[in-house]
């Protein structure tokens, strides 16, 4: 990668969108080989991270949170379900929703890879500090919450 010099930094070196993705491709892609060494590709990692908690969720909402088309979710869900790592729920009271929770053999499944996440979570923030990395997740969690309501005004322009 080259280096700029303040004088000669090119649009991307200091534009907020491309330093976001710069840094989401190259530090989620460490990870993602850890998740496929474990016998998950990283769409089932980012669906069984989304749902560890054991909350049960839209299959909308799992789409949005794990940046994947619906579509693809819902076939990823049905081969994931075969396999015993999730289970569908019904909504209580909105038949139109379809809920989605890891299973306890999920759960399993994922706990060493959990592990392995927030080890390689440390290594990528400890060379800023307790406070400042805490400090910059507080801003994108804040920057995903102002922006969330506007990309789901767009969407529905379409």
């Amino acid at each position: 990668m080259t280096l700029h010099t303040p004088e000669s930094r090119l649009f991307v070196d200091d534009y907020l969108p491309a330093l976001l993705a710069q840094a989401s491709q190259l530090i989620s892609g460490e990870f993602h080989k850890v998740a496929r060494q474990h016998g998950f590709s990283v769409s089932e990692w980012r669906v069984m991270a989304s749902l560890a908690d054991g909350e049960a969720i839209s299959i909308g909402d799992l789409a949005q949170v794990t940046v994947t088309k619906q579509p693809t979710v819902t076939r990823l869900l049905d081969r994931m379900e075969a396999k015993g790592q999730v289970e569908r729920l019904p909504h209580e009271s909105d038949r139109r929703i379809t809920l989605v929770r890891i299973t306890p053999q999920g759960a399993e499944a994922v706990a060493q890879l959990m592990k392995l996440a927030r080890e390689h979570e440390h290594r990528v923030l400890e060379p800023f500090g307790l406070q400042r990395a805490e400090e910059l997740k507080k801003t994108l969690r804040q920057m995903i919450a102002l922006h969330a309501d506007q990309a789901e005004d767009s969407e529905d322009v379409e």
